[in-house]
């Protein structure tokens, strides 16, 4: 009987010790999984057994249950540690998608893996004192079952939770970080012998962890089979939202003919929070996403990453022109090719791959998941990626040139450069845009601009290029971002002349600045410009109105200049606009001071913002940051952002251009009913600015310190709040002149 007793404690049942479980199902009745644990217990003493007392009885049936929880514990580690699923080749698109589709498909884990191989230890240790007991019980005459329960009494607290956590286990599929989560949880407990067998399983899970992460954040592979780590590829995402298969192939054969690593870099991957585990935040999660998608761009550079080294050492625009048309086939392209590799070790190198493989090294090896420990290594890993990153556009790819290039021409640095195109395009923009040809009729002028003005140093001109978007259609998603503008249609082909606040800069970007300058960048970029150019046309065409003008009167008066001499004496036929040049000047005052404040106030000095940062910071993810902050503080200063001052400003405008053309216009005319209306209008919306400017919402807000710039300009000698606070507050007829005299 000691055998079948000992024999009982390591899972095995005979004639004296039975497994009723077994019985039962010999007998066609089924136990409900859903049972107590008590239920379970299936090893019993054999019934028919009559020389035994109760108490003794008790006391093996006590004992024997641990040799149930052993096989029980035993049977979960074979089956988990079973590498019969391991195929010759990799898991096809097709069986991962479905996979990820069935959760609970009974995929293997090798998270269960390496928890089953704690398991293992843990038994061993159970067995090992079931031997030894054996060998004590064999050698001594020793009482048996006091023995035997001594010797076994500390496995009670053990093997029943460790049961208990394999039951969730296996009801609920629990895999991957949530396994590691249910494991953290368990070890809050109050027992220490059980405290550290669950630590040591939690350490065999966080094996698989650090592998994981390290191959993740040191060679930047992701090595997921079967989707149990917290960054997963972003194909498993659209899997997880129902996307089908096909689409998810579609989507991955358009991305195809996009460089793999921007590709990757915007759309590759995602945290699934679903295993991520509770005690690593999701900022720790970011950094060690950010660090494997900057060590995958650091290690699989673009092939043309060595064309462009060649191609800056070209002097001129013109022969670098030349160089981008005769590309195809050279073969110094075929040996920039062949040179990824070594770029992708220069851009890492490998004892700074060794610095983090060493980190982790570190953590893994460490008895106990330190929390601290953790996320001090991977902010520290972050930082090592990012200042690469920095150091590959920033350093490499002369990110402050761009940056300087699109101030240039998005935010109008080059003044000369637009105001000459505006010049030579000023008759075309007088009216209305074709649908067919405008962007080809804008190109003209643009290009005579560009030879006036653009030197051929300027090695970033080449990457502007103009565009005019179809009139009612929405050419590219960002388009949904820019300021609402009237829709000027006229029911033909043709739009009106408004149409042409429609213009565009595009702007070409290379690997790695794609990285930096995203579509949503350049979007914002765009919308700047094109408020900026619709000022600056504005601006132009009021001086314009005023040369041409005087231009007419000076002409007038030589031609008349004898008639005067003979007392002969004329009204000029421009006599009766000329109270209406006060309110070209109080236009011009306008336009000009908002002008100066978005140019100087704004841009210049965000600018010089964003070079210091640019100075001071070595890290990638910094640098965005600073780079966000720069695009956001444009646009809210420039009140882009708030649709009732964006509107009035382009009710003020578009004001102002029908006040020049109607003036030109009428040059032989005598009535000024329409010029009256556009002046009362005009009146209005330009208080009404002011008085939304210095309302006390805008005034405690960060455009504050500019804001009260702007508005002292315009209002250096009190005009503007005498006015706004007539028009707004006092209901007068329509005066048959302006009233505007600025003192």
């Amino acid at each position: 009987m000691l055998h079948e007793l000992l024999l009982a404690l390591v899972g095995y049942t005979g004639d004296l010790i039975i497994d009723e479980r077994e019985h039962h199902k010999s007998l066609g009745i089924c136990l409900s999984p859903d049972a107590p644990i008590s239920e379970q217990r299936s090893f019993k003493l054999a019934s028919d057994i009559s020389f035994i007392d109760p108490s003794e009885r008790d006391l093996i049936e006590k004992l024997i249950t641990l040799g149930f929880y052993y096989r029980e514990l035993d049977r979960f580690a074979t089956k988990s540690r079973d590498l019969s699923w391991i195929r010759a080749a990799d898991v096809s698109p097709l069986d991962r998608a479905s996979e990820l589709s069935n959760p609970k498909s009974g995929k293997p884990s090798v998270y269960r893996r390496a928890i089953a191989n704690g398991l293992v230890e843990i038994l061993s240790v159970y067995k090992s004192a079931v031997l030894q007991l054996e060998q004590k019980l064999l050698s001594e005459t020793m009482p048996i079952l006091a023995t035997v329960t001594q010797g076994l009494n500390k496995f009670f607290v053990i093997l029943p939770p460790l049961y208990e956590l394999i039951l969730e286990i296996e009801r609920d599929d629990i895999r991957g970080g949530q396994l590691l989560n249910l494991l953290h949880k368990r070890c809050h407990c109050g027992v220490p012998e059980l405290q550290a067998c669950i630590q040591r399983l939690l350490w065999h899970g966080h094996q698989v962890l650090y592998n994981q992460l390290s191959s993740w954040m040191i060679y930047g592979i992701l090595q997921d089979q079967h989707g149990e780590f917290f960054i997963r590829r972003q194909e498993d995402r659209d899997v997880e939202y129902g996307s089908s298969i096909s689409d998810t192939s579609e989507k991955l054969a358009r991305l195809s003919t996009v460089d793999t690593s921007l590709t990757d870099w915007h759309l590759g991957f995602h945290i699934f929070l679903d295993m991520l585990p509770e005690y690593i935040h999701m900022r720790v999660a970011e950094s060690i996403l950010f660090a494997g998608k900057a060590i995958r761009v650091l290690r699989n550079p673009s092939p043309a990453i060595q064309f462009q080294d060649a191609l800056s050492n070209q002097q001129t625009k013109k022969g670098s022109q030349k160089f981008h048309g005769l590309a195809v086939g050279v073969p110094f392209q075929k040996e920039a090719f062949l040179d990824v590799k070594t770029i992708g070790e220069e851009l890492l190198p490998q004892s700074v791959a060794d610095k983090i493989e060493t980190m982790l090294l570190d953590l893994k090896e460490s008895s106990e998941f330190h929390k601290r420990s953790f996320e001090c290594s991977v902010d520290s890993i972050r930082a090592i990626a990012a200042s690469h990153l920095w150091q590959l556009v920033v350093v490499r790819a002369d990110l402050n040139g761009h940056l300087k290039a699109l101030k240039d021409y998005f935010l109008l640095a080059k003044g000369d450069f637009f105001q000459c195109f505006l010049e030579e395009s000023r008759q075309l923009m007088r009216l209305p845009p074709r649908q067919s040809t405008a962007e080809a009729d804008l190109l003209v002028p643009f290009q005579l601009a560009a030879i006036k003005t653009i030197g051929e140093e300027d090695k970033y001109f080449s990457r502007v290029s103009l565009q005019m978007p179809s009139f009612g259609i929405t050419v590219k998603s960002s388009q949904r971002d820019l300021p609402k503008t009237k829709a000027y249609t006229d029911g033909s082909s043709e739009t009106s002349v408004g149409g042409w606040d429609g213009i565009a800069l595009e702007y070409s970007v290379d690997w790695p600045l794609q990285l930096f300058f995203t579509q949503e960048v350049l979007s914002k970029y765009r919308r700047i410009f094109q408020y900026l150019l619709r000022l600056k046309r504005t601006q132009m065409e009021l001086e314009k109105s005023w040369a041409s003008v005087m231009h007419h009167e000076h002409t007038y008066f030589a031609k008349h200049r004898k008639d005067r001499k003979n007392c002969s004496i004329s009204q000029p036929p421009q006599q009766c606009f000329r109270p209406m040049w006060r309110v070209r000047e109080h236009m011009a005052f306008l336009i000009r001071n908002l002008q100066f404040y978005i140019q100087v106030d704004v841009i210049e000095s965000q600018w010089n913002v964003l070079q210091s940062h640019i100075q001071d910071s070595h890290d990638f993810t910094e640098l965005v940051g600073f780079h966000q902050e720069y695009l956001s503080a444009l646009i809210s200063q420039s009140f882009l952002d708030i649709g009732s001052v964006s509107r009035i400003l382009d009710s003020i405008m578009t004001l102002c251009l029908q006040f020049c053309w109607n003036i030109e216009n009428q040059e032989n005319s005598q009535n000024t009913s329409e010029l009256e209306c556009i002046t009362e209008e005009f009146n209005k919306k330009s208080n009404s600015l002011y008085t939304i400017l210095r309302s006390s919402r805008l005034a405690g807000s960060q455009r504050a310190p500019f804001l009260r710039r702007f508005l002292l300009r315009m209002n250096f000698n009190s005009f503007f709040e005498a006015t706004a606070r007539g028009v707004l507050n006092v209901v007068r007829p329509r005066p048959s002149l302006p009233v505007l005299n600025q003192q």
